[in-house]
């Protein structure tokens, strides 16, 4: 027999890789041919029992996203726990109660006000034309209106309220009745509907305390006081005590109680002043007001009328040029006896009556130019001369403290607009600056208890209020010592 050839031992390795491999690819053929039904598709991916790290990663990753899924879809949890163990959850759809009508409503009644105030010397029918609405909507209004005396006879700075559609007919018009009162009249077709809202206000008395600055009326207005309450104090409660031209300096003090009233949190109106403390030049000056016969008047804290026979001044806001006394003449240029004062004003500015009296003569008087003389009884006389012209006055006519008597000029011999004022007792000339009246008589028994009883708690107020802010200040009803205060106490509505 042939023997085959002996194989070296690099041949018989190289043999034995070579069945190696056959049997390898045998095996996945075969492999391939079992596993070949999809149905069996876990089966592509035997595993040997051991997890390796990336069998372990791809199982965190699964199982991660699992958790997001069931935290983020809503009802999948519950649905998770169905048939599990604890209570089962269950889902009702539960009807919502009716939304209710009422905001609906008011929406709808809601408007868009376009407002308007009417300016001095303004009508309703100018208002009307100027936005374009007929004069006839106008009389239709008027017609259907309760108010048709009060809608055409406006005062400047009431507001009306206009509603117009893009095409500018009007659909509603709004106005205030009074204070308490809005009216508002809507029209529909033919027809106008009257609606009547009531607006209640709230009065409120008011301590306001401050110093004079740069000017009294600044410092007041800056501290909330309106400017009538100003003109209150400068021309009706301290006129006869204090001139306000050259007797308030930076420093002084003032304390006002005030009503206010108040509507829907809007300031609509100041007064009138109850009390008030004014310090000039380190002088206090107190008035309370006090009704007496039916007529507010101003008394002192001890019950003395402040209201006297002569103002100080019959002309406000002037410039004191000058003093009674001997001057030389500034047109004759002769030494000569001043027999008044003079005040130097703009021409124009009002001069007042310095007090209750009768018209002596109204006219052109020589050197005097346009001049008034009054009788205030009792031998005292007044005379305003120089004046640019006098008012409607007639001889014998009765005349009341403050009334305008006419108007500053430089009529006569006059180098400038000024007022000549004189004051004679029994024809013979006193100095104005000077010169002293009797005081009025206090009130007295009846009237006096009473008047302590009402002003007593006004005065009481501004003691709290400046004991609050001057603690070192003595606290007496006589001192208004107050920087800056405000406090207020409601007294009620009023509808």
């Amino acid at each position: 027999m042939t023997q085959p050839p002996q194989m070296s031992p690099d041949d018989v390795q190289h043999q034995a890789i070579r069945e190696q491999n056959l049997r390898a690819a045998a095996e996945n053929t075969a492999n391939e041919a079992r596993y070949a039904d999809p149905r069996d598709a876990a089966a592509r991916f035997p595993f040997n029992g051991r997890w390796t790290r990336r069998d372990w990663a791809h199982a965190s990753l699964f199982a991660t996203l699992g958790a997001l899924v069931i935290g983020m879809v809503p009802g999948f949890s519950n649905a998770m726990r169905t048939g599990g163990e604890g209570p089962q959850l269950t889902t009702l759809s539960l009807p919502l109660p009716p939304l209710s009508a009422t905001p609906r409503a008011q929406a709808a009644q809601q408007r868009a006000w376009d407002l308007a105030k009417v300016e001095k010397g303004q009508t309703l029918g100018a208002i009307f034309e100027s936005r374009g609405i007929p004069a006839a909507t106008l009389h239709r209004l008027l017609e259907s209106s309760s108010d048709r005396q009060a809608l055409t006879r406006l005062r400047p700075g009431a507001e009306l309220g206009f509603d117009q559609a893009a095409d500018g007919r009007l659909v509603a018009f709004r106005y205030d009745r009074n204070d308490t009162q809005r009216v508002e009249l809507s029209l529909a077709g033919d027809q106008v509907v009257e609606k009547v809202i009531e607006r209640p206000v709230e009065v409120r008395t008011a301590v306001i305390s401050g110093k004079v600055g740069k000017s009294l009326f600044h410092s007041a207005r800056k501290l909330g006081l309106s400017p009538s309450v100003i003109n209150t104090l400068t021309d009706e409660v301290f006129k006869y005590d204090i001139d306000f031209d050259r007797d308030v300096t930076s420093g002084d003090r003032f304390s006002v109680v005030v009503e206010q009233t108040w509507r829907e949190g809007e300031l609509i109106r100041s007064g009138p002043v109850t009390a008030a403390v004014f310090t000039a030049k380190g002088k206090p000056f107190t008035a309370v007001r006090f009704e007496r016969d039916g007529k507010g008047e101003y008394f002192t804290a001890e019950g003395r009328p402040l209201k006297k026979s002569f103002i100080r001044s019959p002309i406000q806001y002037a410039r004191l040029s000058s003093r009674f006394g001997t001057r030389r003449h500034p047109v004759l240029g002769t030494s000569r006896m001043h027999k008044g004062v003079d005040y130097a004003a703009r021409s124009g500015t009002p001069i007042m009556a310095a007090g209750d009296a009768r018209v002596v003569s109204a006219g052109w008087q020589g050197g005097y130019g346009n001049t008034v003389v009054l009788d205030h009884g009792k031998g005292h006389t007044t005379l305003y001369a120089h004046m640019s012209r006098t008012a409607r006055l007639r001889r014998g006519e009765r005349v009341s403290q403050g009334q305008v008597i006419g108007y500053v000029g430089s009529t006569g011999l006059s180098t400038g607009p000024h007022l000549h004022y004189e004051f004679r007792v029994n024809g013979v000339h006193r100095n104005p600056l000077q010169h002293t009246m009797p005081p009025p008589e206090p009130l007295t028994g009846t009237a006096l208890a009473q008047f302590r009883q009402q002003t007593a708690p006004a005065l009481a107020r501004i003691r709290d209020v400046e004991e609050v802010i001057y603690a070192t200040v003595p606290a007496q009803p006589s001192q208004a010592d107050a920087q800056v205060a405000a406090a207020s106490v409601p007294r009620g509505n009023r509808g």
